[in-house]
């Protein structure tokens, strides 16, 4: 898979260049269009949907458009390490590469239940989005940062990190993020991004803004 991509930094468009036959996994909510005869297979149910993906005997493409403006980046994966990748974050990845909620790593941060993180892990490319610009946090060994969970979009699995309440006995959610934060220590890299979803959709409802508005 070759990913092209157009309109970044702020509107980010990512076009999954796919081989005769070869095969991509997609959230279905970005998908704006495909070549004419590309295969397209949703499973699963929302807001857990995958579509895969799969290019015809000449080839084909997919364009992912996330639903929030920002930026994209990709992430190439050698088979050696994985990334933990933010579930709002993950736009597509290659059919090489495994999603694994209950890897060790996930489980450690939520004693075992299922929250807002992934696990990828194989050999190919991932795509994430952000809201707002990109920042790539490049964490020297023994460096350490605290980063809201609403503005962490992924981080290699080489980078120690905890996770615990923003503040003392308020409200959070190992589901959501909410009201979280993640200590991190390197070496390794984490991104973020600027804007936090999570926030945009608090202040949308302080400000009385509705779909109905």
């Amino acid at each position: 898979m070759q990913v092209r991509t157009r309109h970044t930094p702020t509107f980010g468009v990512a076009r999954l260049v796919l081989a005769p036959g070869e095969m991509v996994l997609v959230d279905p909510m970005t998908i704006a269009a495909t070549s004419y005869g590309l295969v397209v297979e949703v499973k699963g149910g929302s807001p857990k949907a995958v579509a895969l993906c799969t290019a015809g005997v000449e080839g084909g493409w997919v364009d992912a458009a996330p639903v929030l403006p920002g930026d994209l980046h990709l992430v190439e994966l050698d088979g050696t390490s994985g990334w933990c990748i933010a579930r709002h974050g993950w736009i597509a990845s290659s059919s090489t590469v495994v999603m694994n909620p209950g890897a060790p790593v996930v489980k450690a941060l939520f004693g075992g239940a299922e929250g807002f993180l992934n696990y990828a892990q194989g050999q190919g490319a991932v795509v994430v989005a952000c809201c707002g610009a990109l920042d790539l946090v490049t964490l020297a060994v023994g460096e350490a940062v605290t980063i809201s969970s609403d503005h962490v979009v992924a981080f290699a699995d080489s980078v120690q990190c905890r996770l615990r309440p923003s503040v003392p006995d308020g409200v959070q959610s190992v589901h959501t993020g909410e009201g979280l934060v993640f200590d991190f220590a390197g070496p390794g890299a984490v991104i973020t991004q600027t804007r936090g979803p999570r926030r945009l959709t608090t202040w949308l409802r302080a400000n009385g803004v509705s779909s109905r508005s």
